[in-house]
C-alpha cells in the first residue's frame, strides 16, 4: 500500500526520474504536466499551477465556448494541491515514472468547487457532520480489444492465438488465457494501493470485471476507480492490446457497468443499515428513497456520453427503470442478500465511462437527501423489472442534460459552479455529435428515401 512518506519512497527508488502531476476533469480524464523528479518538492508544496478551465474542457480537450473560466477571467490559473494519495508508480511506462494526484484550488487557496473531487468531499463532509461514514466498494467492467482495428474487435488469446468469439461468462479458461495481463494489473494495483479484490470473465468476448474491496473513505474509493481505469489501459498497451471502458462498445453484446456498493457506519462502527433482518433499517429505506427520487435528474452523471444510452436499453443487463428490490439484478437499486451485518445498497445505473467522483457524489448525495428528509420508497419490485410499467430513466443524452439542468435536487447536492460547468460541457459535446452523420445512416438512407 502507498501509505508512506513520498520523499522516503523516492529516496528508496532513485531510478525514478519523472513525475506526472494530474487532476481529474469532468469527463473523468486525467490532465496535467510532466515534471522532472527533482522538482517534487514544488509539486507536493502546491507550487504547480494549471488553468482552472482545464478541468471543464470537453471530451476532446477543447475549451467550452462562452465559459466564464476562459476569456471572461483571462483563463486564470488555479493551484494544484497534493491530495495526499501518495507517489504512484506507473509500471507500464517506458521509463521509471510516477503519478502524483492533485486537485484544484483558487489562487487564494480556497477549494475550487468545479473540481469533481471537491464535490465528493462536500458530500462526504455532510455525512461526517451526522456522525456517519460511507463504506464504499466499486465494480468496474471493461473489454480488451484488438488495438489494430478501427472498430472494436475481441483480442486474440495469448495462449491459442485465436480471436475470442463467444460470450463465455465466468470462464476460468479465459481468465487463464489472460493470466499474464491480469497478474500485471493486480501487481500494479498493489503498488498503487488500489484494493483490487476479485476478477471474473464477464458476458462479452474479452470482457472482464474487477471488484474493489470496501473502504471507509469515499474519496479514496473514487481515487481507486480513476487510477484503476488508467492502470488497466496502460497494462493492456504493454501486452499489445487495448482496453476500453466505453459503455457500449458492441451493439449486440453486454455493456460495461460501474456498480457501486455502499453501507453507512456510525461513530461506533455499527452498520446503520443492519437491524438483524433481511429488510434492513428505516435508514436503509430512506436512503433507497433518496436514490430513486434523485435518479432521473442525476442520470447525466451516470451516463455522461452519447454512447452511454445504448447500454441503458431495456433487457440489456443494465437498468432502465427507476426501481429497487431485494436480491434483484433487473432493478436500478438492489439490496443484496447475505448476512445482515453486511447489509448494503448496490447502485447499478452508472456505466464504466462515467466519472467516479461524480457517480459517488450523486449516489451518496441522493441517499443523504433521503435520510435527512426521511423519504419513504415505493414498494420493492419483484420479478423482472424490464417488463413492468415503471418510471424510466431519461431515454437519451439530451433529455438527461435537461433533467440535470432543471433538477431541484441537483442543486442540493452539487455546487452551482460544477452544475453549470457540466451542463455547458455536455451541451457542447452533444452539438458536435449532432453535426456528424454515421455510416449506418448513409447505408440506410442515401439512395432509399
Amino acid at each position: 500500500m502507498q501509505e508512506h512518506d513520498p520523499e522516503t519512497w523516492l529516496r528508496n527508488n532513485p531510478e525514478v526520474k519523472t513525475a506526472i502531476t494530474a487532476i481529474c476533469d469532468l469527463n473523468g480524464m486525467m490532465r496535467g504536466k510532466r515534471i522532472p523528479i527533482d522538482q517534487i518538492d514544488k509539486v507536493l508544496g502546491g507550487g504547480v499551477r494549471m488553468p482552472l478551465s482545464a478541468i471543464g474542457v470537453d471530451v476532446w480537450g477543447e475549451d467550452i465556448e462562452g465559459s466564464d473560466l476562459v476569456f471572461h477571467t483571462g483563463d486564470a490559473d488555479g493551484l494544484c494541491d497534493y491530495t495526499g494519495r501518495g507517489i504512484l508508480p506507473m509500471s507500464w511506462a517506458n521509463h521509471p515514472t510516477v503519478m502524483v494526484p492533485m486537485w484544484l484550488s483558487w489562487e487564494g487557496g480556497a477549494p475550487f468547487l468545479g473540481d469533481p473531487r471537491r464535490a465528493l468531499e462536500l458530500v462526504t463532509n455532510r455525512y461526517k457532520a451526522l456522525g456517519l461514514t460511507p463504506v464504499v466498494a466499486t465494480e468496474l467492467e471493461f473489454y480488451l480489444v484488438d488495438p489494430d482495428t478501427d472498430r472494436p474487435e475481441p483480442p486474440k488469446s495469448p495462449v491459442s492465438g485465436k480471436q475470442l468469439d463467444s460470450d463465455d461468462v465466468y470462464s476460468i479458461d479465459e481468465l487463464q488465457h489472460f493470466d499474464d495481463f491480469l497478474s500485471d494489473v493486480f501487481d500494479a494495483c498493489r503498488e498503487q494501493g488500489i484494493p483490487a479484490d476479485s476478477v471474473i470473465s464477464e458476458n462479452g468476448a474479452g470482457q472482464f470485471e474487477i471488484n474493489m474491496m470496501h473502504v471507509a473513505d469515499p474519496l479514496r474509493a473514487a481515487d481507486d476507480a480513476v487510477l484503476f481505469k488508467r492502470t488497466v489501459r496502460g497494462i493492456a498497451r504493454k501486452h499489445g492490446m487495448a482496453a476500453t471502458f466505453m459503455a457500449k462498445p458492441y451493439g449486440n453484446l453486454s455493456g460495461n457497468g460501474f456498480h457501486v456498493h455502499f453501507s453507512l457506519i456510525d461513530s461506533e462502527g455499527r452498520n446503520v443499515f443492519d437491524d438483524g433482518t433481511d429488510a434492513g433499517t428505516d435508514v436503509l429505506r430512506h436512503a433507497v428513497a433518496g436514490l430513486l427520487q434523485t435518479m432521473a435528474e442525476n442520470t447525466l452523471t451516470f451516463a455522461p456520453h452519447e454512447n452511454s444510452y445504448r447500454r441503458l436499453a431495456p433487457g440489456a443487463h443494465a437498468p432502465s427503470a427507476i426501481a429497487w428490490g431485494y436480491e434483484n439484478r433487473t432493478v436500478a437499486v438492489r439490496v443484496p442478500g447475505g448476512n445482515p451485518s453486511a447489509r448494503r445498497i448496490e447502485h447499478r445505473v452508472a456505466g464504466a465511462d462515467a466519472n467516479p467522483y461524480l457517480v459517488l457524489t450523486s449516489i451518496l448525495g441522493g441517499a443523504l437527501l433521503g435520510i435527512e428528509n426521511q423519504w419513504e420508497p415505493v414498494a420493492p419490485v419483484k420479478g423482472n423489472a424490464y417488463n413492468q410499467d415503471l418510471p424510466r430513466l431519461p431515454l437519451d443524452w439530451a433529455s438527461a442534460i435537461e433533467a440535470y439542468r432543471l433538477g431541484p435536487n441537483v442543486r442540493k447536492i452539487y455546487d452551482p459552479q460544477l452544475q453549470r460547468m457540466l451542463i455547458d460541457c455536455k451541451k457542447q459535446e452533444l452539438s458536435v455529435f449532432k453535426r456528424h452523420v454515421t455510416d449506418f445512416e448513409f447505408h440506410t438512407y442515401l439512395e432509399t428515401v
